[in-house]
């Protein structure tokens, strides 16, 4: 609501100082304002964290608007429950029909930002096959790891300088940033998780 005022007062004053109107500047004003009625107060794409990805590039999460994002918090030298939720991303992957294609991005969040440096990160997809389309890692810092995980209801625990408790989580956002449905546990159907994707798709 703020933005929407203050946009308003900046439209007005333009009319205080000159009667020629500014076609430019309420061309740019109008796209603003259609591009943050596009996104909600629910979507992630409102915080502004930088994340850096596994080829060295820093992003914002709203960088990713325009697709459907299917999202897993984990760490690469974790041994135990991640290497089950790599396998149920890729496996999730590969149910998806073609119509969308595409649409939808993979994506994996480090929380240990410390040891998950772009490097590793690059090396663990390389590793994994998934060093291509539809596959994303990313890592932040800690406050913006922290914080990201309290959206998606993910907690994690470092329990020694290599070894994490964590929930095990996967998240389908729709293509303005919403949370529309969380897939709970480890190697569990996911039938439910792909009709999601393809209804958060089919609404784009």
């Amino acid at each position: 609501m703020m933005k929407t005022y203050i946009l308003i007062v900046a439209i007005l004053g333009l009319g205080l100082v000159s009667c020629k109107q500014n076609n430019t500047a309420v061309a740019e004003a109008t796209e603003t304002s259609k591009e943050s009625e596009t996104i909600s107060d629910m979507s992630i794409y409102n915080l502004p964290s930088t994340w850096t990805n596994q080829n060295g590039k820093d992003i914002q999460l709203k960088d990713l608007k325009g697709d459907v994002l299917v999202m897993v918090m984990i760490y690469t030298t974790c041994k135990a429950a991640c290497p089950r939720l790599v396998a149920d991303m890729r496996n999730i992957e590969k149910r998806l029909p073609e119509s969308t294609s595409g649409k939808v991005k993979m994506i994996f969040v480090s929380i240990d930002p410390e040891t998950d440096t772009p490097e590793r990160l690059k090396a663990f997809a390389q590793e994994n096959f998934m060093d291509q389309e539809p596959w994303t890692f990313l890592r932040s810092t800690e406050e913006n790891t922290r914080e990201f995980a309290a959206v998606l209801a993910v907690k994690y625990k470092e329990i020694s300088p290599m070894d994490f408790s964590h929930s095990n989580i996967i998240s389908v956002f729709n293509d303005v940033g919403e949370l529309v449905f969380q897939q709970e546990g480890l190697g569990v159907n996911s039938d439910a998780t792909i009709q999601n994707i393809e209804k958060a798709v089919s609404e784009m």
